[in-house]
C-alpha cells in the first residue's frame, strides 16, 4: 500500500494553473459565480475571419518571445525548486499546439525569429532554458488527453525509482489553432454549452496552462493509475455506439476506484460526442454529478486534463465544487450538474478527457486521509 490507496497511487505535492480568469483559485471562485471569460474575437487574428468564442490571457498577436511568455514565467515560478531535468527529477511537458502559432507568425511577417518556437522540440528546449532543467525531459502530444498521458509517464517514471516528478503542460491559441477549428464549424458563434440538448452544438477555446508535482511519497492529494483508450475509429470521431466511453468500466470496477466520485467531464458543447459522454456516465456512474468547465474558460486543448484538475484541487480547497457553466436547459442525461455542490458526499473526483479519434483517458484524484 501506498499512504492509504493501493499500490500504484501517487501523490500530487503541488499542483496549479493558470486561465482566462487568473490561476487555479480565481478560476475556481468565478466559476462559482458562473462567470464566463469566452469572448467573440476574429477567429483569423488582426479583425480577420468570423467572430469565435475564445478566453485568452491577453492580445494574441504573435510577439517574439512568443506573446504568452509572460504566463509561462508566471506560472514556472510557482514550481517548488528540485534539479528538474537532471537524475532522479524527470519533467514530462505536453501541449497540442506548443508554438505552432509562431509558425503562421513567420509566414505572414518574414521573421526568421518566429521560427525559434516554430517547432515542439525547439519550443520545449526554450523553455527548458528559460527554467534551467536538465536533459531528462520527455514530450508528449496526442490531442485533447495530453496531459493525462503525461500525468501517467510520471506516475510510472515514481515507480521505477524516480524520487519525483514534474508535469508541465501548455496551450496557448493562435490564428492558426482557432482558424482549424473554424474550419470543422465546431468553433463558430454559438457559446458551448455542455451536454446540452440543442439544435447546433459548439465550442469556445481558451488559454491553459498547468503543472503538477508527483511525488511517491505522502502529499495532500492522490492520483490514481489511468484508464487509456484509442477507438481509432475515425480521424475525428467516436464510434457512435457509445463503445469507447464505456471503455472505462472494467477499470470504474476495479478495487482501486472510490466507491461515489464525482466527476469532471471532458464536455466541450458538441453534441454527439457530449450525449455519448453523459449518457455513458449516467450509466456506468449514476449517483455522480457530472460537470463541465469548458462553457466559461473555453477548451484548452491538449493542457486540459491538467488545467482542470488544478482547478477541481482548488475547488476541493473552497468546499464547493463548481456546476456545468455555460448549460441552461435540457441536458442529455440527468446526472449533469448545473449547480454548486458539496464536495463532502463524495470520496473522490474522476477526471476525464476525451481526444479526436475516440482516445479516451481517466483518473482518480482523492483527498489523502
Amino acid at each position: 500500500m501506498i499512504g492509504n490507496r493501493p499500490d500504484g497511487w501517487v501523490g500530487i505535492e503541488e499542483i496549479g494553473c493558470l486561465t482566462g480568469l487568473g490561476d487555479e483559485t480565481r478560476t475556481a471562485e468565478s466559476l462559482l459565480q458562473g462567470k464566463v471569460v469566452l469572448r467573440l474575437l476574429p477567429a483569423l487574428g488582426d479583425g480577420a475571419g468570423d467572430p469565435v468564442p475564445l478566453a485568452l490571457c491577453r492580445d494574441w498577436t504573435e510577439t517574439q518571445p512568443p506573446r504568452w511568455y509572460p504566463e509561462i514565467r508566471e506560472l514556472g515560478a510557482r514550481i517548488p525548486d528540485a534539479p528538474w531535468g537532471n537524475p532522479g527529477f524527470p519533467v514530462f511537458v505536453s501541449s497540442s499546439n506548443f508554438g505552432v502559432g509562431s509558425m503562421l507568425a513567420y509566414r505572414r511577417t518574414g521573421d526568421p525569429a518566429h521560427l525559434d518556437h516554430a517547432t515542439p522540440s525547439d519550443c520545449v528546449d526554450r523553455i527548458a532554458a528559460l527554467f534551467h532543467w536538465g536533459p531528462d525531459r520527455t514530450v508528449l502530444s496526442h490531442a485533447c488527453v495530453s496531459a493525462h498521458l503525461a500525468l501517467e509517464q510520471a506516475r510510472l517514471a515514481l515507480l521505477g525509482g524516480a524520487k519525483k516528478a514534474l508535469v508541465f503542460s501548455f496551450d496557448f491559441l493562435s490564428p492558426f489553432v482557432a482558424g482549424g477549428f473554424h474550419a470543422l464549424k465546431i468553433l463558430n458563434q454559438g457559446f458551448p454549452a455542455p451536454y446540452e440538448v440543442r439544435p447546433e452544438g459548439s465550442i469556445g477555446l481558451g488559454d491553459g496552462a498547468a503543472f503538477a508535482v508527483l511525488t511517491p511519497g505522502s502529499a495532500p492529494y492522490r492520483l490514481s493509475p489511468a484508464s487509456l483508450a484509442n477507438e481509432m475509429w475515425h480521424f475525428t470521431g467516436n464510434n457512435p455506439d457509445g463503445s469507447g466511453y464505456r471503455s472505462i468500466g472494467d477499470w470504474l470496477r476495479s478495487a482501486a476506484a472510490p466507491a461515489r466520485p464525482w466527476i469532471k467531464g471532458h464536455g466541450t458543447g458538441t453534441l454527439e460526442a457530449g450525449r455519448l459522454e453523459a449518457e455513458s456516465l449516467q450509466t456506468l456512474l449514476p449517483d455522480s454529478p457530472l460537470v463541465s468547465w469548458k462553457g466559461s474558460i473555453g477548451h484548452t486543448l491538449g493542457s486540459c486534463g491538467l488545467v482542470e484538475a488544478a482547478i477541481a484541487v482548488a475547488s476541493l480547497r473552497l468546499g464547493t465544487i463548481p456546476g456545468t457553466v455555460g448549460t441552461t436547459s435540457t441536458c442529455f442525461s440527468p446526472n449533469v450538474a448545473t449547480r454548486p455542490f458539496d464536495p463532502e458526499p463524495y470520496d473522490g473526483v474522476l477526471l476525464l478527457a476525451n481526444a479526436f479519434g475516440g482516445a479516451h483517458a481517466a483518473a482518480f484524484l482523492c483527498h489523502e486521509n
